[in-house]
């Protein structure tokens, strides 16, 4: 297609369409205050012209409903270079049910839906679309949850540094107890040269945080991801201002309204975001955005095959969490992901859109 046809192009969307799947967890797991056995997938597919474009958060089945009560007459024959103006309508179409929440994680699988189609109706990767910053983006392994046992915590964290991964990330906050204990046993089996991360998932009170912040800081931890209840940022800027010197303080998964980030960002040293909540590629780019004027890193939160080209795109991302459930989901479920090479994943520019498909025969069977 020439420049000009590009200009004069519009593509109605002809079909909106969404599915839920719950996916059970090889064995339950549980952090520094949940546990779960399961994880729910909601899925968005968008068709304009031969083009089909898919989305999806990790979010309730409820989600699903707002998607088709609130957001589909307003997609379907919209045009789907309207991306923004689309994103723009569906948080007001939410104004009255509540911008934050299951609402903006049903934006979310709209939003990664519009994009991967209008990049795809152009035959690009979406990272081009968007813009790259980066050809490759660093990742570190996140799993170590409080329900393993010490060798299978061992064994995780241990492939990855193996494996060439510059950082491992483990849970904490469920026994206090024994949490020193199992960041030396993590510590012992990646290595001198493997940063170590945790992740307290607000597990402790401001104290706590502050005194077991610098006992790991004697084993080599560099980053403690929301030691207090993510909406304490009082709190949460009190472990910062004390916790030890290299220690980033870390959160951010939870915001679900842009507007959110300048808040957090006071109580933080790196901000984290997820697309699947945040309310998709526009909301996640436009916290990306709010980091680069303040000056702030970035983190993704989660799905790493659905962020790699987003993140590819942002400026201020530091890396990528890839997080054990969803990259095995997004394995199992979706054709096109990317196996990490050296601690990295790299888009592959070969492939339109963000590069996936859903396998909807494999995924059956855990329909909802």
């Amino acid at each position: 297609m020439t420049t000009a046809e590009r200009r004069r192009a519009t593509f109605p969307i002809d079909r909106l369409s969404v599915s839920a799947y719950r996916i059970p967890t090889e064995r339950p797991e549980s952090d520094g205050t949940a546990r779960w056995e399961s994880t729910t997938l909601v899925l968005v597919e968008i068709d304009a012209g031969a083009a089909r474009g898919t989305g999806w958060s990790y979010a309730t089945a409820a989600a699903g409903k707002i998607v088709v009560d609130e957001f589909r007459p307003l997609v379907e024959g919209a045009d789907a270079e309207d991306t923004r103006a689309l994103w723009n309508r569906m948080v007001s179409a939410v104004r009255n049910l509540g911008r934050s929440g299951v609402a903006s994680y049903a934006i979310a699988a709209v939003d990664v839906a519009l994009w991967d189609l209008r990049a795809r109706l152009y035959d690009v990767p979406l990272c081009d679309l968007l813009g790259t910053a980066r050809g490759a983006v660093p990742i570190y392994g996140s799993g170590g949850f409080t329900s393993y046992d010490e060798q299978t915590l061992r064994e995780q964290l241990g492939e990855w540094a193996r494996a060439g991964f510059h950082a491992v990330k483990m849970k904490v906050g469920r026994d206090h107890r024994r949490d020193v204990e199992r960041v030396a046993r993590a510590r012992e089996a990646i290595g001198a040269n493997c940063a170590l991360f945790v992740d307290g998932n607000g597990g402790y009170n401001v104290n706590e945080a502050i005194a077991i912040a610098h006992q790991f800081a004697t084993l080599g931890v560099t980053w403690f991801e929301q030691p207090v209840d993510h909406r304490d940022l009082e709190g949460m800027q009190r472990v910062r201002d004390r916790a030890p010197g290299g220690m980033a303080i870390t959160s951010g998964e939870y915001m679900t309204d842009t507007a959110d980030a300048a808040a957090v960002a006071r109580a933080v040293d790196v901000l984290q975001a997820d697309a699947t909540r945040c309310g998709g590629y526009t909301g996640f780019l436009a916290i990306d955005g709010f980091c680069e004027v303040s000056r702030l890193p970035l983190s993704t939160h989660c799905a790493p095959a659905l962020h790699l080209h987003a993140a590819s795109a942002a400026l201020r991302v530091r890396h990528m969490e890839y997080f054990v459930d969803h990259v095995r989901i997004e394995k199992m479920l979706f054709d096109g992901t990317i196996e990490p090479v050296n601690g990295t994943l790299r888009p592959d520019r070969s492939r339109p859109g963000h590069g996936l498909s859903f396998k909807h025969t494999d995924a059956q069977k855990f329909a909802l």
